[in-house]
Order: structure tokens, then C-alpha cells, then sequence
């Protein structure tokens, strides 16, 4: 079985609060996603505080513009170094072309079908193949143009894996202990992501809301063992 990567999510509310929990997790061995919350608030400076504590980014600003637009925004983020970035792939194959077109760049990762949608949800917003269906769809896109990974819920990282292989990362936000009445739809424990094939397991709230967050870090760790 592959092993499971932990990114924490630092959804905080101000570069004090995630400098705070950053020394709590010095040392362990996660990556932490830097979300347009942050982001929009502190800029390049939320990167490079991940960075002081020598934590990798995964800068999830979720890109999804006009092909030359995107390919400036990941060249931008790999001048600050990150390891990785997201975009969505339904922004189109040539979108995907230009960002991976370039020679430095972070990983790639495509957002297929956010983990806030449930079947009914997704219908109302117009999508009409469903959500297993788009997700094979857009993560085949994917694999075809150019992108190191798909982010999708750990109800169909199985699919995606056994049909990509190593080919795709296959990055899982949407972990709970169990389940909880928040945004999150499509959901699973961070054991059920691993054994569904996840590479990457994102974990926010279950780790931010932790009265000991660090030991919530070790808690999943241990569980993804």
C-alpha cells in the first residue's frame, strides 16, 4: 500500500494565529496548504512564515482563468517557492498546457469536484454526468495535459488511483474522525482515505479545532501508519 502524505490545512485567521500553530507542529512531517483565506490577507508573507518553520506549501488558491493568466499565477508561485499548487481543471486541456509548459514550476494538482457538493447539490449547480463521473472525466483531462495530481474526496480516490496509477497524486481533503454537521459532504477517516489510495490527505478543522493540535497531527500520523 502506498504511503500517505498529512497536509495540514492552515485556515487561520491572521499570520499570528498560524505562526502559533506552526510552532506547535515544528518538526513533524506534514505539508501545510495555504487556502485564499490566508492568502488574501497576508500574501507572500503566509508562504514564507511556512517556510521560516521549514514547512513545504501547498498553495491552494485554486486557479482557473485564461491559459496565459494561469501560467503567470504558477510561475509567480514558483518564485516563491512552493512545492505545489492548485487549479481547476475544468478551466480546459490548454489552461493545463500552459501551466505545465513551463521548465521551474510547482506540482500541479486539478480540483475536480469540490467536497461541499453531494449528488443533489451538484445537479442544482447545473452538472448533470454526476459527480463520479465528472471526477473520472476532468481527472482524466488531467493526466492527458499535464497535471502531477487531482484533488478530489476520498469517495473517489479509489477510482481515480485504479485507473491512474503513480500516473496522478491523488490529494484528499474532506477527512473527519466521523461524521459532523459542517460543509463538507463527501467525506471519510484518514485510514479510509489511505485504503481508498490516497497520496496526500488535507486536514483542517480536525486538527485546527484539536484541543492539542499537535497531538492531533500525531493522532492521524499514526493512523495513516
Amino acid at each position: 500500500m502506498n504511503q500517505t502524505g498529512l497536509i495540514v490545512a492552515l485556515d487561520t485567521p491572521d499570520l499570528k494565529t498560524a505562526e502559533a500553530l506552526l510552532k506547535k507542529l515544528r518538526g513533524l512531517p506534514v505539508v501545510y496548504k495555504v487556502g485564499s483565506g490566508l492568502f488574501t490577507l497576508a500574501g507572500p508573507r503566509a508562504v514564507e512564515l511556512v517556510h521560516k518553520y521549514g514547512g513545504k506549501v501547498f498553495l491552494d488558491l485554486k486557479f482557473n482563468d485564461i491559459p496565459n493568466t494561469v501560467r503567470n499565477a504558477v510561475e509567480s508561485a514558483a518564485r516563491l517557492g512552493v512545492y505545489s499548487v492548485s487549479l481547476h481543471l475544468s478551466g480546459g486541456p490548454e489552461m493545463l498546457k500552459a501551466a505545465a509548459s513551463l521548465k521551474r514550476r510547482p506540482r500541479l494538482w486539478g480540483i475536480t469536484v469540490l467536497t461541499s457538493f453531494d449528488e443533489s447539490s451538484f445537479a442544482r449547480a447545473g452538472f448533470k454526468s454526476g459527480i463520479a463521473k465528472t471526477v473520472s472525466v476532468l481527472a482524466a483531462m488531467g493526466a492527458e495535459n499535464g497535471a502531477d495530481g487531482v484533488v478530489c474526496s476520498p469517495r473517489e480516490a479509489a477510482a481515480v488511483k485504479k485507473r491512474f496509477g503513480a500516473a496522478l497524486k491523488v490529494i484528499t481533503p474532506g477527512i473527519r474522525f466521523e461524521a459532523g454537521g459542517d460543509d463538507q459532504k463527501r467525506t471519510l477517516t484518514p485510514a479510509g482515505a489511505r485504503a481508498a489510495g490516497a497520496d496526500f490527505i488535507v486536514a483542517g478543522r480536525p486538527v485546527l479545532k484539536a484541543p492539542d493540535p499537535a497531538a492531533a497531527v500525531r493522532g492521524i500520523l499514526e493512523e495513516l501508519k
